[in-house]
């Protein structure tokens, strides 16, 4: 039941017989690649107000928000036009919500026409909602790609106009 190790008998241990090593400063990598890096935080969307008018194109990779008036073409990840806001222009974004008046062609991958909406212009969408009370005039158009190059090719195919190589 008992029985002599020697681990436990007495005696100068394994480690005092090695010499010290001296100590030296612990230094570490400028990037240690070990370790994952912390997901980055999502920056808050852009806000245009309501007594700021943009003539000219804007364009952005990340979310949008326009109270005031653009009168020029908007690309975006996700565009929310407010209620007090006008666009006259084309529209192309992931996701877009409208809530005030657009005039020209909406592109989302995802489009909503909240209530209070006013649209004058064609939608082209893979998805769409519409609110009961929203003003619509244009056609709907559903497609798997919207903010795509789809609208080149129809561009490109007109009469007299190079063929697309496809």
């Amino acid at each position: 039941m008992f029985s002599r190790s020697k681990i436990n008998e007495p005696g100068p241990k394994a480690d005092a017989e090695k010499p010290k090593a001296e100590s030296l400063p612990v230094t570490r990598p400028a990037y240690d690649f070990s370790t994952p890096s912390a997901p980055k935080a999502k920056p808050a969307p852009s806000i245009l107000s309501t007594d700021l008018v943009v003539t000219g194109n804007i364009k952005t990779t990340g979310d949008i928000q326009i109270e005031g008036t653009v009168e020029g073409d908007i690309r975006a990840h996700l565009l929310t036009v407010g209620e007090s806001a006008t666009i006259k222009g084309e529209i192309v974004a992931d996701d877009v919500v409208v809530n005030g008046r657009v005039v020209g062609r909406v592109r989302g991958l995802k489009v909503r026409l909240t209530s209070t909406a006013r649209v004058e212009g064609d939608i082209i969408h893979k998805t769409i909602a519409i609110e009961s009370g929203a003003h619509f005039e244009g056609s709907v158009q559903r497609q798997d790609d919207p903010i795509g190059t789809g609208g080149v090719k129809q561009i490109a195919a007109q009469p007299g106009a190079a063929q697309p190589v496809e």
